[in-house]
């Protein structure tokens, strides 16, 4: 059910045949995203993402939405760290649109320098919302903190003086630069046909330039332990506190999965027990993977009161301890892998969902990772080697922790910050 083509000039075609789907997702994915870009050039990936909505040389912004609207589809894009990725979902009968509809706008938009300012305009909006909203924000601010001086570092979106020093000149000569064929991967699932879809992406995405575009920065980043305290006029303190953690790759994934899991993953979880439903100190707690090509992170997030917000660090730091230096019970390491199983399973009964597995698999495998694989890796994974994870990555060297909110003076800093 899963096939691949490379075409002549190098992009890579993957599909997965879904026969009693109705719909079709097709994604059109560029391995060059914010952290390819030089400090002066941050978030123009994101830019040009938005640009490519504009209008083409064959259809205006509005020919574009009314479209994909008569047949009852959907289009969008979104930028991340490592990828860009423009995606249509349509009822099977409609792909052929779609594939049009994708080429179009990622090979012909025109870059009209009148679009050019109302998008500059639109992103600057977008970075004041963004930092209008702290429990999202304080996430983007850990990022910066923990890859500090690293290109993982960037924001996505850009600084309000980055956005505004792109000129159209400027934009259009990366985009020709960034969009090679050697760095493209279309990916479609639902039902689909390999053969067909070949076919149509090989005429439609033939001017694409050959070629391929290496990643600048392959160093590792420098981890040591930071405190970033943001003060801001805030109702709550927000708190995300995490250590440097695996790539996506990597032969432990599965050991990070469910210790993740058990951690925060979920509100069976030990942070969401402890924290809220026994202390009542939160609303919002949980923990997370970050994993890119080289690096990833795990963090916790918690919103919580001023007058709660030190002793919710401490609780954080008290289950880091927990979960790296003692045993996971039986039953825990049971309970977290049925609910990844679980998890799994059920996001993949969307096409939109195995389209961008089959995507993911090829930028950071190279290869497809069978449901019978994933499911191999995580019934392999015992309470010792979940343990031993734990001990390697939560260290206090490594701890990161950002504040943003109202001045709470007993938050720890460099020299206090550190597990119990």
């Amino acid at each position: 059910m899963i096939k691949k083509t490379v075409l002549q000039n190098g992009i890579r075609v993957l599909t997965e045949q879904m026969p009693s789907c109705l719909s079709a997702s097709i994604g059109v994915w560029v391995t060059n995203g914010s952290r390819d870009e030089i400090p002066e050039a941050g978030g123009i990936a994101h830019f040009i993402e938005h640009l490519l909505f504009k209008g083409t040389a064959r259809r205006t912004a509005h020919d574009i939405a009314r479209e994909i609207d008569s047949i009852g589809g959907m289009l969008n894009a979104f930028t991340s760290r490592e990828f860009v990725c423009y995606y249509a979902k349509v009822l099977h009968n409609h792909v052929d649109t779609a594939i049009d509809l994708l080429a179009d706008i990622f090979i012909h938009s025109t870059f009209d320098a009148a679009d050019v300012e109302k998008e500059r305009s639109v992103i600057l909006q977008e970075i004041s919302m963004l930092e209008d909203a702290p429990d999202d924000h304080v996430h983007d601010l850990f990022t910066q903190t923990i890859w500090h001086g690293h290109a993982l570092g960037n924001s996505i979106v850009g600084t309000e003086e980055t956005v505004n020093s792109f000129s159209r000149d400027y934009i259009r000569q990366y985009w020709y630069d960034a969009y090679r064929a050697g760095n493209v991967i279309i990916a479609a699932a639902g039902r689909v046909d390999h053969d067909q879809l070949v076919g149509l992406i090989q005429k439609a995405f033939a001017d694409v330039p050959t070629g391929v575009i290496e990643r600048k920065d392959n160093l590792l980043p420098t981890i040591i332990k930071r405190v970033e305290i943001k003060e801001k006029d805030l109702e709550q303190v927000h708190i995300c506190l995490g250590l440097p953690a695996l790539s996506h790759s990597h032969k432990q994934r599965y050991e990070a999965l469910l210790l993740n899991t058990v951690l925060g993953g979920s509100m069976s979880s030990r942070l969401f027990q402890e924290v809220r439903e026994k202390r009542g100190l939160v609303y919002s707690v949980y923990s997370y993977l970050s994993a890119h090509s080289d690096v990833g992170t795990l963090a916790v997030y918690a919103g919580t009161g001023r007058e709660n917000a030190a002793l919710v660090i401490e609780l954080v730091l008290r289950e880091l301890q927990k979960i790296a230096h003692e045993p996971l019970t039986a039953k825990e390491l049971f309970a977290a892998k049925e609910q990844l199983k679980g998890n799994i399973l059920l996001s993949l009964e969307s096409s939109d969902n195995r389209m961008s597995k089959l995507a993911k698999n090829e930028i950071y495998h190279g290869s497809y990772q069978s449901l019978d694989e994933i499911e191999q890796g995580l019934s392999a994974v015992s309470i010792e080697s979940v343990t031993a994870l734990g001990t390697e990555l939560v260290r206090d060297d490594r701890l990161n922790l950002v504040v943003l909110g109202p001045l709470v003076p007993e938050v720890p800093n460099v020299e206090t910050l550190k597990l119990p």
